[in-house]
């Protein structure tokens, strides 16, 4: 019974005496938790500083980067309107180009045209100069030896074959022309050549001949042979006529200057 009421009695302690050993417990369980709770604003107060260290250093890369934007912005604007304005100048080039092609196109046709027409002009030119040298052929044919051989140098530039000569139109024109000139020259002119005929005999022998033009031509011999030529389409004809010797003799000597200027009777045969 006596335990009983001691145990009572212990159970039953008194709430002053308690207060020293709640406030010791409490004292104990706040020690840690303030010790925690510095740690913990340590730990957060390097936390934000590093935070903001990195939201500083994030700050002056982006303000760098819009920097060093607007920097190349401004640099390839630059090239920018420097290529534009290559391709511009590149663009005038081409027109300029173009309209000198355009032109250059427009002279060729006009070239080629003219190079047509003057082919053409050829074409009617070496047909007229192969009439003109069968016509000059046939007239040839009716010259005078002396003159021929004269225009012997010319006579040979006479292509043989027209459609297989390397000379131009004018060339043959040219060398018809000069042909044509001599001829004209002989026609208006009276010569005296020394030549080998064959007399009424039949004897070849020298005599001297007087050509009056183209047209007709008298010789005589030393033994007072004479004669008549005359040109015909198979080549000069001559014809004994020893009356005529003394009339030639006499207009020899008058174109010789051994005879005073005087009428000489002599034939003529007109074609």
């Amino acid at each position: 019974m006596e335990q009983r009421s001691t145990s009572r009695g212990a159970r039953r302690r008194p709430l002053h005496a308690l207060l020293p050993v709640l406030a010791l417990g409490l004292a104990a369980s706040a020690a840690p938790r303030a010790a925690q709770d510095g740690q913990g604003e340590a730990r957060s107060i390097d936390e934000l500083r590093l935070t903001m260290s990195k939201m500083i250093e994030t700050q002056q890369i982006i303000s760098k980067e819009r920097k060093d934007w607007a920097q190349g912005k401004e640099i390839l604007l630059g090239r920018l309107e420097l290529v534009r304005a290559e391709i511009a100048g590149l663009e005038q080039k081409i027109a300029e180009a173009q309209a000198s092609v355009d032109a250059a196109n427009a002279k060729r046709d006009e070239l080629a045209a003219e190079v047509g027409r003057l082919q053409a002009l050829d074409g009617r030119l070496k047909e007229a100069a192969t009439r003109m040298e069968a016509e000059l052929r046939r007239l040839l044919a009716q010259v005078p030896e002396p003159v021929r051989t004269k225009l012997d140098q010319l006579i040979q530039r006479i292509p043989a074959d027209p459609t297989k000569t390397n000379a131009s139109a004018p060339e043959r024109f040219q060398n018809v022309l000069g042909i044509l000139n001599e001829l004209n020259r002989a026609n208006t002119d009276v010569a005296v050549t020394y030549e080998v005929r064959e007399l009424a005999d039949g004897r070849p022998a020298e005599v001297r001949v007087l050509y009056i033009g183209l047209a007709q031509a008298y010789y005589v011999g030393a033994n007072g042979d004479a004669g008549i030529g005359r040109p015909t389409a198979e080549g000069w004809k001559w014809e004994p006529r020893r009356e005529i010797a003394k009339d030639v003799l006499t207009a020899l000597e008058i174109i010789q200057g051994k005879h005073t200027p005087a009428f000489v009777p002599l034939p003529v045969q007109l074609q």
